[in-house]
């Protein structure tokens, strides 16, 4: 059957028979051409070809859904994940400056400390050598008053030796020996 409508299909179609004339004769080519594609309209029917690029349509339609449906999630979770490392980086550049103020302070707490521990330091040194000062100065002063009362006792003794006789040594421990008495009764 295939083949006898193809060989009809052949022979209507040939420019032999094309000619000019009435409309519904078999000489008549847009006639011809007419019968021709209803019949090959006939054929895509009888093969179901229209069902089938139906089918093939719908399911591309189909497909090109997922596709679209898989690419609209994908860019849903693009974005959250854009999101979630903005939000991270927003937090971690929060934190740096957070660590940077906080290290400006100690640094400026800790300039103010050591200023303090110097003017301290310095005070210590200062009183310490003050101290000092004073120290040797009383040292001195003593010293000096040591050596004026041995250089007075020596010269005393010198004085009280050449003065000094037997009579007046004795006159002199009685009254000491009397002084004495009197200063402890």
């Amino acid at each position: 059957m295939r083949t006898l409508i193809i060989l009809a299909a052949a022979l209507a179609a040939s420019p032999a028979m094309a000619a000019s004339g009435p409309f519904f004769s078999l000489h008549n080519t847009n006639f011809v051409v007419l019968i021709a594609f209803v019949v090959f309209l006939g054929i895509l029917v009888y093969f179901k070809v229209p069902g089938l690029l139906g089918g093939m349509l719908d399911k591309r339609a189909v497909e090109i859904k997922g596709e679209l449906e898989e690419a609209r999630q994908l860019r849903e979770e693009a974005q959250s994940l854009l999101a979630s490392y903005e939000r991270k980086q927003k937090e971690v550049q929060a934190q740096a400056d957070s660590i940077v103020a906080g290290a400006k302070a100690e640094a400026e707490a800790a300039a103010v400390q050591a200023k303090d521990d110097l003017k301290k330091s310095i005070a210590r040194r200062l009183q310490a050598a003050e101290e000092q000062i004073a120290s040797a100065e009383a040292a001195a002063v003593r010293e000096v008053r040591d050596t004026a009362i041995a250089a007075a006792v020596g010269a005393a003794r010198d004085i009280l030796a050449k003065q000094m006789t037997a009579e007046k040594s004795g006159a002199m421990i009685d009254r000491s020996i009397e002084e004495v008495k009197a200063k402890l009764h």
